[in-house]
């Protein structure tokens, strides 16, 4: 019997995530170009003029523009990014850059985060092209490098430099967002239309120098240890915004549960749980240390990296409150930090979304949430363009697929996938 082939998002999902643009963060990266030249290449098969931007070697951007039926209507940007967070192979099940398809599934570093949506983007662009289609507006079709750094290489340097690709434009699409979850037994999606403020920082202890056999009441190890444990266990209280409301008032429909304890009412939506408790209260994780360079001396330094994730408002407090935690003796500095938003679940646009959802998902309610992340829509904003998280995939309920963000043996139906490429290329042909 012959194999059938693959449909044709899958098969360039899977081709982008052989494709190996893994981002180590800080700088040190296998950059993007060659992922960049692939898109760039499919994208003038479809007529399409390409333009690259590469501020940085091997840290390429591109962009192509669709020209609307109404050009007079204001641009829409769809933009995904390129690179990927590195995988350790030995913890996958499979190659996490081969990009195989098994047991239903695309499976590799990319096909969740967000080589997938990039897949989704090109073929629902094709879609419209090769029907002699236009989309009704405008659409500034955008893939950036470096998200998985805050987008410092990527995104933030071409708003910076070429803000000229972005004429006309007033809002855009990209990742995390349109997904189904399950809310007991019910399907909903979940549309994004904020995020939390990031603050990547980095602690500081130093003590004094020496060898590893002395009594030692100085240790700069021993003090970092202190501070990053009080971080970690740190459980900052529920600070609801508009957003987290409505999303508590969508799963209370959905359950018949009060909003009175989120995080009971959150439980509703099994997978997702964790993903969408995070978006109630600030959030603050060690994820790197530091320190020493052999095993019988003492260091004079030791550093540890903080992931802090913060409800948009409140970063000033928040930094205040970790240099209570940590004490004075250690310094916080400030590695990466970006804005927080949030947007109104209305509009255009919003309305669009939701209607194509309805569409291709009869019945199934759509939910307002506030991303625990963030995307290349924050660099976006300083142009003063609205972002939303919007790569529809309808999902099995027993996936975890908010756990696979970035987790092991990354991985997506190609069935969604496909439904995906749908949804988008009607809402780009419509909206």
């Amino acid at each position: 019997m012959t194999a059938q082939p693959l449909p044709e998002v899958v098969r360039i999902a899977g081709e982008l995530i052989r494709i190996d643009t893994s981002n180590y963060g800080g700088g040190n990266a296998k950059g993007e170009r060659e992922a960049a030249e692939y898109v760039g290449r499919y994208l003038e098969e479809l007529g399409l003029e390409v333009e690259y931007y590469e501020p940085i070697p091997r840290r390429t951007n591109v962009m192509a523009r669709v020209a609307g039926r109404d050009s007079s209507k204001p641009a829409l940007v769809v933009h995904g990014h390129l690179d990927v967070v590195p995988a350790v192979a030995e913890d996958w099940s499979v190659d996490p850059f081969a990009g195989i398809v098994q047991d239903g599934m695309l499976w590799g570093r990319g096909a969740v985060d967000m080589k997938n949506m990039n897949a989704m983007i090109l073929t629902a662009i094709a879609d419209i092209i090769r029907s002699g289609e236009q989309p009704q507006r405008d659409l500034i079709i955008t893939f950036f490098a470096d998200e998985e750094n805050g987008g410092v290489e990527g995104s933030a340097l071409v708003v910076q430099n070429k803000p000229e690709w972005f004429a006309g434009a007033t809002e855009a699409i990209s990742e995390v967002g349109g997904y189904s979850i399950t809310v007991d037994d019910r399907r909903a999606y979940l549309l994004q239309v904020g995020e939390k403020a990031m603050i990547w920082i980095r602690l500081v202890a130093k003590g004094r120098a020496g060898h590893g056999s002395r009594l030692h009441d100085d240790n700069a190890v021993t003090k970092l240890a202190e501070a990053v444990a009080a971080i970690g266990r740190t459980r900052w209280p529920i600070q609801l915004t508009d957003t987290t409301r409505a999303l508590l008032e969508g799963l209370s429909e959905l359950t018949g549960r009060s909003t009175d304890d989120p995080d009971a009412l959150a439980s509703a939506a099994g997978p997702a749980e964790a993903f969408l408790r995070s978006t109630f209260r600030t959030t603050t994780n060690p994820t790197v240390l530091s320190a020493g360079y052999k095993h019988n001396v003492i260091p004079e330094r030791a550093e540890a990296l903080i992931d802090v994730r913060v409800i948009p408002g409140t970063e000033d407090d928040v930094l205040a409150e970790l240099q209570r935690i940590v004490g004075d003796d250690i310094a916080i500095e400030i590695v990466v930090q970006d804005i927080g938003m949030e947007t109104p679940f209305e509009g255009g646009l919003v309305d669009a979304m939701v209607a194509t959802l309805g569409a291709h998902d009869p019945g199934v309610p759509v939910i307002p949430y506030l991303l625990g992340a963030g995307t290349d829509n924050k660099a976006l904003a300083y142009l003063g363009i609205t972002g939303y998280g919007f790569a529809p995939l309808r999902l099995p309920a027993d996936l975890d697929f908010t756990g696979m963000f970035h987790g092991v043996d990354e991985r997506v139906p190609v069935d969604s996938l496909v439904f995906g490429q749908q949804v988008l290329a009607d809402l780009l042909r419509s909206y």
